[in-house]
């Protein structure tokens, strides 16, 4: 139970006279060693000075690679290292990101995502100019294994700025990738850090921080999150325990959400992720071919949520796994 807190990890404040850097780049890893190189080059090209920029890698206690030699040979010096005593999770990893950051502004940047030029000098220039905001974020991309792009997530605002009523759009789904967002280390230390579970923390943390501040916004992508079967997500997509964890998520993120608008919230989030979910089942099958896995999947989607459309996606892929069509 220590590994998943059960509720938001204490972040204390720095002291006030410490001098620090505006940035904060904490990339988690943990096993990612095929991916780092670049997720450490794409934070490197932007050129920021140590004075500007903290950037250094917590490495969960991974196995497959030395990490630090790693680490050294792609950041020269510049990149600082700390490793695990022992695998302590990635809820606590990030606790431990954040807790290292010495940053006004924090990016917790996992070690298989990656930024575009020009991250850090827009997010850094979007918050000065709303300077009421607890955290921003970017339009980002979505790539594969091998780092080709797949798609763009939808643009949330066509120009940037402060985002209305955004706790009620965050809350029906997670909109944000971490790779996407800048948060002030102030507010991990007013509203504690990720809690609860290891699938949607990160979706209960961005509403927890829409209940509390407002949310700046850029339409420019500039960021990339790398979907993978290894990935934490991947896993728990792949076994379909992901429900349970959004479920739990759902209960968390009612708590933030005012008491009339809960229930009409909590119905559009669990279609949404029903429907999302059949994307995700037929992924499953087409991956994995995995007929149990993939007829407890769709079980647990329509748990969640029935409707007559989400019947006929379920009986076109039922009609797909009956020929074995893929």
């Amino acid at each position: 139970m220590d590994r998943i807190p059960l509720a938001p990890p204490i972040i204390p404040p720095l002291p006030g006279y410490e001098v620090r850097p505006l940035w904060s780049v904490m990339i988690p890893v943990y096993n990612c060693s095929q991916f780092l190189p670049e997720a450490l080059e794409s934070v490197l090209v932007q050129a920021l000075t140590a004075a500007d920029m903290q950037i250094e890698v917590v490495d969960d206690a991974s196995t497959d690679t030395d990490v630090e030699a790693l680490v050294q040979r792609v950041g020269k010096g510049r990149i600082h290292y700390f490793r695990q005593a022992h695998n302590v999770g990635s809820l606590r990893n990030f606790e431990t990101c954040i807790n290292r950051s010495r940053g006004r502004l924090v990016h917790l940047l996992h070690g298989d995502d990656r930024i575009r030029p020009g991250f850090y000098e827009e997010l850094g220039h979007l918050l000065n100019q709303y300077p009421e905001a607890g955290a921003g974020f970017c339009r980002f991309g979505y790539m594969n294994e091998s780092g080709q792009r797949l798609y763009d997530h939808p643009i949330e605002a066509p120009q940037p700025g402060l985002l209305p009523d955004w706790l009620l759009k965050i809350s029906q789904n997670n909109r944000i990738q971490y790779a996407a967002i800048a948060v002030k280390r102030e507010v991990y230390e007013q509203l504690g850090s990720f809690y609860g579970i290891t699938y949607g923390e990160d979706w209960e943390m961005w509403v927890r921080i829409a209940r509390n501040y407002p949310i700046a916004y850029t339409p420019h992508i500039l960021a990339d999150y790398r979907r993978h079967s290894n990935s934490i997500s991947g896993n728990k997509h792949a076994y379909g325990e992901y429900f349970l964890d959004l479920e739990l998520a759902m209960s968390y993120i009612q708590q933030h959400i005012p008491v009339h608008q809960r229930q009409e919230l909590l119905k559009k989030s669990r279609a949404y992720h029903s429907h999302y979910g059949m994307y995700t089942a037929e992924e499953v099958w087409h991956t994995a071919h995995n007929r149990k896995m993939t007829l407890s999947f769709i079980k647990q989607l329509l748990h969640m949520h029935k409707d007559y459309k989400l019947y006929g996606k379920v009986a076109k892929l039922l009609v797909k796994m009956a020929i074995n069509y893929y």
